[in-house]
């Protein structure tokens, strides 16, 4: 499996994402690190284990209130060998010409940042002949959070798919196991990631034999669950 951490930034700082509840996230409380810098966290990131790939989600961009910009541009500047999964609340076409003439990382489309049919047909178009990205399936419990015709079309979806939980995020329930498998049934083709609730070893291993292809891991690295005798097993 490849085990890609998570760093949500709100606010110009990395915070403990919980359930989707945006406005109650507070500044991260890590073992790893000292404070809630978001190069100091990629920084002890890195430390404990030499991963490849790193998620970024702006909530300030994916909520409309503003941008980490600047913040993304240290970020690639200090560790110019990662690679950058962002969510930064894409949500039409011109959106994703502007995200990728900035050259800030992989796109990640949120399916819930997508509010109708005709802002998935934009981004597709724009997408169509441009680098790779990631599409994120948002859910929150067993509701679906974007177009139908998303949900409903395969066909649509790139390489790489999140099977995103929010209401599992932070939490202690584990990652959404029936969510893994009806995506990876449904495009066997593609690299399904768990995201949002992964706890322990035994999760990873619950979820890769779901048919996740990797996890998105948060909490569990900041709290030792996940530490670097377990990630030295996986990619």
């Amino acid at each position: 499996m490849k085990l890609v951490p998570v760093v949500d930034l709100l606010q110009g700082e990395v915070v403990h994402a919980r359930r989707g509840d945006r406005a109650a996230y507070r500044a991260i409380e890590s073992r790893l690190c000292t404070g809630a810098d978001p190069v100091t966290v990629v920084r002890a990131l890195l430390r404990l284990h030499p991963f490849r790939t790193l998620y970024i989600a702006d909530l300030d961009a994916i909520q409309g209130t503003g941008n980490h910009h600047a913040i993304l541009v240290a970020i690639r500047a200090a560790f110019p060998e990662q690679e950058l999964w962002v969510d930064s609340g894409i949500s039409g076409g011109r959106a994703v010409s502007d995200w990728l003439a900035a050259d800030l990382g992989s796109p990640v489309i949120g399916s819930e940042s997508l509010r109708h049919e005709s802002a998935l047909r934009d981004v597709l178009t724009q997408l169509r002949e441009s680098v790779s990205w990631v599409l994120s399936m948002d859910f929150r419990a067993d509701a679906f959070l974007g177009p139908g015709g998303l949900l409903e079309d395969a066909s649509l979806w790139p390489g790489r798919v999140l099977a995103m939980n929010l209401a599992r995020v932070g939490s202690q329930l584990g990652p959404d196991l029936q969510l893994i498998k009806r995506l990876a049934r449904t495009a066997p083709n593609c690299e399904v990631f768990a995201a949002g609730g992964v706890r322990d070893v035994t999760d990873l291993e619950a979820a890769a034999a779901a048919g996740a292809a990797g996890a998105l891991i948060a909490t569990a690295l900041h709290d030792g669950r996940i530490g670097a005798e377990v990630l030295a097993r996986y990619t």
